[in-house]
């Protein structure tokens, strides 16, 4: 077994090493989600981005996002747009409400966002990025972060320039999603760039992009000069990936998927901790987009879904995932996982 290189590294007051991280995704990496990646061994967490323009002006929805508990900490509160002032003013607000550190969003590729100029459309403007990270920077006693993509399109990729400018423009970490702008979460990430970005920046990299199983995280560290990674898509649904990883780096070992017993378990905290956050109704209907991965998997799991996609109270949800969970134990269903590309294991007993 090849062992891992020990990465340290500090943002702000924290260290860090060897870090998995959880990327800011829309519509998912909420404040319960964020708790349950925390609490199974995520070290940094990020919200969903939060545009600064609705953020000034006190909009209810972007104010919530915005919202921490000490269950979660260190968190990174990422923000984008395209206004200067309204930028350094979210920055503002998002050191007093006691986060520790802002990111600015610089690669997020729909077109809602990048035809607003805000975004990955910065990568068509390495300056026009690096004043903004410096006016944020300059304006926060707080850590400034970064997460973009490797360049506009194939054609225009500059990234080793634009990372040395974002570290100069006061930037205390780079993110790289390892895909261009116009590839969106298509084909496959390219990794290979971080070891072309890293000679040119003192400021910790990175990895992002296709980090799917807990092998992807092993080889990131082995294979690339990254400092951390980060996981996404990988984790919706499936916060056990930080687990198993972190077990993988530490012992050598996957210790596997988790038991039909682990997985109802964390299946029903993360519904109490939605219903406890934003209320039964709205709770237990946002919490449908994850149903797919805690159940991924198991016997008959597509006909239980379906099943719950269309519950209407908690109290309906419970049943049906309770009367589930004993079809399973009472008929001993042992069977293949199937995790994202990775091959296929057998879950262990209940």
């Amino acid at each position: 077994m090849i062992n891992i290189e020990k990465r340290e590294f500090n943002i702000g007051k924290h260290k860090f090493t060897n870090p998995l991280m959880l990327a800011p995704m829309e519509g998912v990496t909420d404040l319960p989600f964020r708790i349950m990646c925390k609490g199974m061994g995520a070290d940094l967490v990020f919200t969903e981005f939060i545009a600064s323009d609705a953020l000034i002006r006190d909009s209810m929805k972007s104010k919530q996002k915005m919202e921490i508990v000490d269950a979660e900490r260190p968190v990174a509160v990422q923000i984008f747009g395209q206004h200067k002032d309204a930028m350094i003013h979210s920055a503002k607000m998002i050191e007093d409400s006691g986060a520790e550190i802002v990111d600015i969003n610089y690669g997020c590729w729909v077109k809602k966002v990048v035809n607003n100029n805000s975004g990955a459309a910065y990568l068509k403007d390495p300056e026009r990025m690096a004043d903004m990270t410096h006016a944020v920077a300059s304006a926060v006693s707080i850590p400034v972060t970064i997460k973009t993509r490797l360049g506009w399109n194939h054609d225009t990729i500059m990234i080793e320039k634009v990372a040395k400018m974002q570290e100069e423009a006061g930037a205390k970490q780079f993110s790289l999603h390892c895909r261009t702008r116009d590839m969106g979460m298509g084909g496959k990430a390219d990794w290979s760039w971080i070891n072309v970005v890293k000679p040119n920046i003192s400021i910790p990299l990175i990895l992002n992009g296709d980090v799917k199983t807990p092998q992807d995280v092993f080889r990131a560290f082995t294979e690339t000069n990254a400092d951390g990674v980060m996981i996404g898509r990988g984790a919706v649904g499936y916060p056990f990936l930080f687990k198993r990883a972190k077990a993988l780096m530490e012992t050598g070992e996957d210790p596997g998927e988790p038991s039909v017993e682990e997985m109802f378990e964390a299946c029903i905290k993360h519904l109490d901790l939605n219903i406890a956050y934003k209320g039964e109704s709205r709770g237990f209907i946002e919490f449908r987009k994850h149903y797919s991965g805690y159940l991924r998997g198991l016997f008959g799991a597509s006909a239980t879904r379906q099943k719950l996609v269309v519950a209407e109270t908690y109290d309906e949800v419970r049943q049906i995932l309770d009367e589930y969970f004993e079809y399973l134990k009472i008929e001993d269903r042992l069977v293949p996982f199937e995790h994202k590309d990775a091959a296929k294991v057998t879950c262990r007993r209940t």
